[in-house]
C-alpha cells in the first residue's frame, strides 16, 4: 500500500457553495433571463454571471427547475473562489441535497497548487466523491512532467481516497502501474505511511531504509513508528508520541531501540570499545512544557543513550538532528543541541519557574552525561539547584539601588566529593549622572558560601563542613557622543555613528579556599581596571510602506584589562611583570539589505604577540539564491576548524552545494558533502556524496511537489 498525503476538501468546497448558492446570490447578469410559471423554471442565457458572497459562477446558460430543485449549467462553466478554479462542460446539481455531476470537469486548488480532472466528477453525498477517467498533478501546463491517471477515483472528504487502475506517468511514459491505491484526503492529520528514507553508507552503515508510519490518535495525539533497516546493523524501531492537552500543555516522548550487530573495536580519545558480540543499543527523549499560570510554568528535557558512542554511528541521520531548533520556537521541534559525532555531553533538565514583578524563582534538576570519558561518575550532578534572584531595583526609595541573588544546590556523584551548597550575593549600588556628560556607578558586593559533604572520602569535621565569604568592588564609568549624518538614499535615511568609552574597576580580595569543595567553583583575586570602547552605526530605515526602523549595521568593541596587582609585584631574575591583560575584539557588521553579515570575536596576548583565540563568521548571499558561509574557529593549543558552506544556482533548475568541516589542529576532514540539486515547478530530484572521517554516504533523493520525497533528510 502507498499512501499519499493530498488535501482535496478546498476544491470541493466550491462545490458545497455552488450548491446553497442560489439561495443568496448578490447579482445575477445575462443576456436574457426568463421565467416559465407552468414548469416554476428559471431560465438564464448568453454570459451568465451570477455573482454570490463566496465567489463568482460563469456559464452559457443556465436552469434552475425549482420544483425538482435541479440547477443545470451548461457551456464553459466556471466557478471561481478566491484563487480556487472548478470548470466543466456542464453542471447538474440538487439545491436541497448538495449532490451533483460535473461532465468533462477540471479542477485547481490553490492551497496546494493541485490540478484534478475527470470525465465525469460525481457528488454522491455530503463528503463522498466519484472521479471517473482521473488525472492528478501539480505541475503547471497542458503537458505536465509527472502525473497520476485512475480509471476510478472513490473520495471521501476528511476520510480515504481509492485509486482503481492507477498509473504514474513522467511526461507521456508510463513507469509505474498500482491496480489498487490508498491515500488520504484530509485536510486535518490523517494516518498513513509517510515516504520513505533511503540512502547508502560505505562503512558505517550499510543501505539504510527506513519508512515511517504515522498515527493520528485523537485531536490532541499524535504517535509516528520509525522503521529503519540498516544492512551492517540491523532493525532499528523508534517511536514518537506527541500531545497537546492545549495551548499552556504539550509535550513529545521519543525512544528507539537497536540490536545492533556490528562487531568493531576501536578508540577515540579517552574512550574505547571492543565488541564482538551484538549490543543492546537505545536512546530515548522527553520533552513537555507545562504553565500553571501566566507566571508559573515547568519544563522538562530529558534525553539519554545507550552509550557514547551512539550519535559517532548514527551521526549521519538520527532523530534528535532532525529535530534540532536553534531558537526553540517550534512546539514541538525543541532539541538544543547537535547531535552529531562531535557532541561531548547530553544534559537533561527539568526546571520549574515562578515570576514576580521583581523576583525570579527557578527549581532545577539537572543531569549531565559526560561522552567523552568512559566513566560519568565523576561528573557533579545537580538534585536540585534552586536559585532566587531579584530584579536590579530602588533600596526603600533610596537613590540606591539592590541585586539579590540566593541558591542552593545538592550535588551527587558516584566519585569524588559531595555535598550540599548555599551561595548568597547580595549587591548595592549607587548610579550617579554627572549632568549628562557621564554615568558613575559605584557597586559593592558580599559572597556568603556555606557548605556541607555528605560523601565517604576521610575529612576533617572543618573540612566536611563550613563556610567561606568575601566582597567585591567595582565602580562603572561610561558616556557617549554620536552624531547624525544624513544620507538620502533609497531606503537608509541616517546614520548615527556613537562612541561609548567604558572603564570598570574591579577588586576581590585574597582569602583562603584550600577547604572549599571542589563541586563549588574558585574566586579568583582580582584588583584590577578594564577599559572598552565601542562604536556603533545605527541605520534608520524608511520601508516600502513607509514605516520607519533602526537596525545597527555596524558594532566594534575593544577591551583590555590592567592588573594593578601585578603590577606591583616585586619581580627579580627573568621573571617579568605582564599586568596587561588580553585585548578582546567584538566586531558585527551587517549590511542593512539580508546578503551580508560578518561576525569576529579574537582575543590577542599583548605580553606574547599571538593570538589566544580567533573566531571569525562570514555569511554571504544574493537574491538569485547564491550563498556562502565560512566559519573559522582557533584556540590556542586546544583548537582550529574550518567550516565552509557554499550554494551555486548555476541554471533556473539546476543548484550545486558544497560543505567542508575541517579539524586543522588534528590535520582531519570530518565531512566533505557535495550535493546536485535539478528542481522543476513539481519535482526535484537530488544526489548528495558524504565522505566523513571514518564513512563515505551517498544519496539520492527524488520530490514530487505536493505528494511528498524519498531519500530526503
Amino acid at each position: 500500500m502507498l499512501v499519499f498525503f493530498v488535501s482535496l476538501r478546498p476544491v470541493f468546497a466550491l462545490e458545497d457553495r455552488l450548491a446553497k448558492g442560489p439561495k443568496g446570490p448578490i447579482s445575477i447578469e445575462a443576456d436574457s433571463v426568463s421565467y416559465d410559471h407552468k414548469s416554476d423554471t428559471y431560465s438564464a442565457k448568453g454570459h451568465v454571471i451570477i455573482i454570490f458572497s463566496w465567489g463568482t459562477l460563469r456559464a452559457d446558460s443556465i436552469v434552475l427547475e425549482k420544483g425538482s430543485n435541479i440547477a443545470t449549467a451548461e457551456g464553459q462553466v466556471m466557478v471561481t473562489t478566491d484563487n480556487d478554479v472548478l470548470e466543466g462542460d456542464r453542471v447538474e446539481f440538487n439545491v436541497a441535497s448538495n449532490t451533483g455531476v460535473v461532465y468533462s470537469g477540471k479542477m485547481f486548488i490553490a492551497r496546494n497548487h493541485f490540478y484534478l480532472k475527470g470525465n465525469k466528477i460525481e457528488k454522491t453525498g455530503e463528503s463522498n466523491y466519484r472521479i471517473k477517467e482521473a488525472c492528478v498533478t501539480t505541475c503547471d501546463g497542458p503537458s505536465p512532467d509527472w502525473r497520476l491517471t485512475g480509471r476510478e477515483i472513490d473520495l471521501t472528504i476528511d476520510g480515504y481516497g481509492t485509486i482503481k487502475g492507477g498509473k504514474f506517468f513522467a511526461k507521456d511514459i508510463p513507469l509505474l502501474y498500482v491496480p489498487y491505491m490508498i491515500f488520504p484526503a484530509k485536510t486535518t492529520r490523517q494516518t498513513g505511511f509517510l515516504f520513505p528514507r533511503l540512502a547508502y553508507s560505505r562503512d558505517k552503515l550499510g543501505w539504510d531504509v527506513e519508512l515511517p508510519f504515522y498515527l493520528a490518535i485523537s485531536k490532541s495525539a499524535d504517535a509516528t513508528f520509525y522503521q529503519r533497516y540498516m544492512d551492517k546493523r540491523g532493525f532499528k524501531e523508534g517511536v514518537e508520541f506527541r500531545y497537546f492537552l492545549s495551548q499552556d500543555s504539550y509535550g513529545s516522548i521519543y525512544g528507539d531501540y537497536l540490536r545492533d550487530a556490528v562487531r568493531i573495536t576501536e578508540k577515540t580519545g579517552n574512550i574505547a570499545r571492543d565488541w564482538q558480540s551484538s549490543q543492546n543499543r537505545w536512546s530515548f527523549y522527553f520533552q513537555n512544557f507545562t504553565a500553571f499560570g501566566p507566571d508559573l510554568y515547568m519544563r522538562a528535557d530529558i534525553v539519554r543513550v545507550s552509550d557514547n558512542w551512539y550519535f559517532r554511528d548514527f551521526a549521519s541521520h538520527n532523530y534528535y538532528r532532525d529535530h534540532y531548533s536553534e531558537s526553540a520556537e517550534e512546539r514541538f521541534k525543541k532539541i538544543s543541541f547537535i547531535a552529531d559525532e562531535s557532541l561531548g555531553a547530553l544534559d537533561s533538565r527539568v526546571r520549574l519557574v515562578k515570576d514576580w514583578s521583581l523576583y525570579n524563582l527557578t527549581a532545577l534538576i539537572e543531569y549531565t552525561d559526560d561522552l567523552t570519558n568512559p566513566s560519568n561518575g565523576a561528573t557533579v550532578q545537580k538534585y536540585p539547584e534552586i536559585t532566587l534572584k531579584g530584579v536590579k531595583q530602588s533600596l526603600f526609595d533610596t537613590p540606591f539601588n539592590i541585586d539579590l541573588s540566593a541558591s542552593y544546590s545538592g550535588n551527587y556523584r558516584t566519585d569524588g566529593q559531595k555535598g550540599n551548597l548555599v551561595d548568597l550575593k547580595p549587591a548595592i549600588s549607587l548610579p550617579l549622572d554627572a549632568g549628562g556628560y557621564f554615568r558613575f556607578t559605584p557597586e559593592a558586593e558580599v559572597r556568603g558560601r556555606f557548605w556541607e559533604r555528605n560523601d565517604d572520602i576521610p575529612a576533617s569535621d572543618s573540612d566536611k563542613r563550613g563556610q567561606r565569604s568575601t566582597y567585591r568592588l567595582s565602580a562603572n564609568m561610561t558616556t557617549s557622543v554620536f552624531r547624525d549624518f544624513t544620507v538620502s538614499g533609497k531606503s537608509i535615511e541616517k546614520i548615527r555613528h556613537e562612541i561609548k568609552p567604558e572603564l570598570v574597576y574591579e577588586y576581590i580580595p585574597y582569602f583562603d579556599q584550600d577547604d572549599l569543595p571542589n563541586f563549588a567553583d574558585r574566586v579568583d583575586e582580582k584588583n584590577a581596571v578594564t577599559a572598552a570602547l565601542t562604536n556603533t552605526l545605527v541605520a534608520k530605515l524608511k520601508g516600502k510602506d513607509g514605516a520607519i526602523s533602526y537596525v545597527e549595521i555596524l558594532r566594534f568593541k575593544l577591551a583590555e584589562s590592567f592588573d594593578i596587582g601585578e603590577a606591583r609585584k616585586d619581580v627579580s631574575g627573568a621573571d617579568s611583570k605582564r599586568p596587561f591583560g588580553d585585548i578582546d575584539m567584538e566586531l558585527d557588521l551587517i549590511k542593512p539589505l539580508k546578503y551580508f553579515a560578518f561576525y569576529v570575536r579574537n582575543k590577542l596576548n599583548v605580553n606574547s604577540g599571538r593570538w589566544e583565540k580567533t573566531n571569525y563568521d562570514l555569511n554571504i548571499s544574493d537574491a538569485r539564491g547564491n550563498s556562502a558561509s565560512v566559519n573559522y574557529r582557533y584556540t590556542r593549543d586546544l583548537l582550529e576548524e574550518i567550516n565552509l558552506f557554499l550554494k551555486a544556482v548555476l541554471t533556473k533548475t539546476l543548484d550545486v552545494s558544497y560543505e567542508l568541516k575541517r579539524n586543522q589542529f588534528d590535520g582531519k576532514s570530518l565531512r566533505n558533502t557535495i550535493g546536485f540539486n535539478y528542481h522543476r515547478q513539481c519535482w526535484s530530484i537530488g544526489l548528495n556524496y558524504a565522505d566523513d572521517d571514518n564513512d563515505q554516504t551517498f544519496m539520492l533523493s527524488f520530490s514530487l511537489n505536493g505528494l511528498g520525497s524519498v531519500g530526503g533528510k
